[in-house]
Order: structure tokens, then C-alpha cells, then sequence
């Protein structure tokens, strides 16, 4: 064991100065002599010699204030969509942001938005969903488990569907709470045109 730490420190610094081959080239010898597994290897060279603790790797933030800024307004404009869904709206919801002034972003700051996963929009928007929740988190439940199992199709997924295929939702009208009695609407929107199939039959 002492001759395998003593082989490690000698390697330590050529490791560290080395590029992306030659660290590859060091790691294979290195298992060759003493029998590690690979990811062990990288970990004992990866140790600073004069601490003996592992040097931490840092990442950049990808994602800075600017793009959570901008997710939110995006958010708040789809009203209040789910991550996958504004996924999909968000490369025709941002233009029109962007055209009535809602939005002004760098050319760097609108890619990276464009780019953006759902999972990255959850955790970035966490707080500000639980907060306009009134400060209490989601439970899933036996609803959602229910749903689990539905496919669950949006705008973007349909294609090129003939006319009669329709997405229907209910908005309630209940403001920031969902306690009490309120009026709720349901919407219909043909996925071929458009249009609202009742408001067409009651021109009709």
C-alpha cells in the first residue's frame, strides 16, 4: 500500500500539468502497476498532496440571474404553464416578449433560454412556484398517479392533425387561491386552425 501511495505522489503533479491525452495515458499506467479501477485512480491523483483532501471541481454557472429573470417572465406570460409545456411554448412565446418589449436579451442570454431543459426550469423557478403556491410545496398524490399513466399531448406534439382534434382545459377564476367558490371556464381550441369549436357553432 505504501508503494502504491509513494507511485501516486510522484504522478500527482506531471498529472495536473498534463492535457487531456497524456492525463489518459498516466491514468492507464497507473492501473497497469497497481490494480485500481479507473475512477480510484482518478481520485488518488486528484488528492492535494499537502492537505491529503481532495481538490474540489467547480463548476461555472451556466444559467446566471439574467436567464432566472427571464424564465420567470416567461412563465408568468404562459400562465404559469408546467416546465414541459413551456419547453415547447417558449421559442414562439419568446419573440413576442421580445417584440412588445416584455423581454431585451443578449444574443448569448436568448440561447441559452432557447436551450433550456424543463428539469433546469424546475429548479430554477422552484421558490418563486412555491411562493406563488402561498408558500406550500406540491404532495403528489393519488391524482397524480392517475395522470402518471395518461399520455398528455401538447401543441407541439401533434403534428399535422386533420380538424375535430381538440385541447380542452379549465381556467378557474379564482385568483391566487383555489379555496371557496368560483366561476371556472372551459376552454376548446381545434389543434388544425386554431379556433374555438363552441364560439364557431355559436356563430353558427
Amino acid at each position: 500500500m505504501r508503494a502504491k501511495r509513494e507511485i501516486t505522489s510522484a504522478l500527482v503533479e506531471r498529472y495536473r500539468a498534463s492535457g487531456r491525452l497524456e492525463k489518459a495515458r498516466i491514468l492507464d499506467e497507473l492501473c497497469a502497476v497497481t490494480g485500481w479501477h479507473r475512477k480510484h485512480a482518478i481520485r488518488a491523483l486528484s488528492v492535494d498532496g499537502a492537505s491529503g483532501s481532495a481538490v474540489p471541481r467547480r463548476r461555472s454557472r451556466t444559467y446566471g440571474a439574467s436567464i432566472r429573470v427571464a424564465l420567470i417572465v416567461l412563465w408568468d406570460a404562459s400562465d404559469r404553464l408546467c416546465s414541459k409545456r413551456l419547453v415547447a411554448m417558449i421559442p414562439f412565446l419568446l419573440p413576442a416578449l421580445e417584440r412588445h418589449g416584455r423581454l431585451k436579451l443578449s444574443a448569448d442570454e436568448r440561447s441559452k433560454v432557447l436551450k433550456v431543459s424543463a428539469a433546469t426550469i424546475d429548479r430554477l423557478l422552484s421558490d418563486v412556484k412555491i411562493a406563488a403556491a402561498g408558500g406550500r410545496r406540491r404532495r403528489a398524490g393519488f391524482s397524480s398517479a392517475v395522470r402518471r399513466p395518461v399520455p398528455v399531448r401538447t401543441f407541439n406534439d401533434w403534428g399535422s392533425p386533420p380538424p375535430g382534434y381538440c385541447e380542452a382545459d379549465l381556467v378557474a377564476h379564482g385568483g391566487m387561491s383555489v379555496s371557496g367558490a368560483f366561476i371556472q371556464t372551459l376552454t376548446m381550441v381545434d389543434i388544425a386552425n386554431g379556433v374555438d369549436p363552441m364560439l364557431s357553432a355559436r356563430r353558427a
